[in-house]
């Protein structure tokens, strides 16, 4: 039940984020509109502290995508994954 219903939320969250922003708005620029000094931060602690190419590779194209594909995939990850462990 736990992650059927964290992919259900999550699903919700997507459509309610697509809804309020539009659904070509990018990541970044809705994390940006909510907390503008997040990223700055971020991008700092990422390149310094773990590892700098993680944040030109993975990170900074995933601020590209639509601000609701990151909970829609993770919400239908985990709704898959709940279903999958029942049976």
């Amino acid at each position: 039940m736990g992650l059927k219903f964290l992919g259900l939320l999550l699903l919700i969250v997507a459509l309610a984020l697509g809804l309020w922003f539009g659904t070509d708005t990018p990541l970044g620029a809705a994390i940006f509109q909510l907390w503008p000094e997040f990223l700055n931060t971020f991008q700092a602690g990422v390149q310094r502290r773990v590892l700098p190419e993680l944040w030109d590779w993975v990170i900074l194209p995933v601020l590209l995508w639509p601000v609701w594909a990151v909970p829609a995939g993770l919400g239908g990850l985990f709704l898959l994954l709940g279903l999958a462990r029942r049976r």
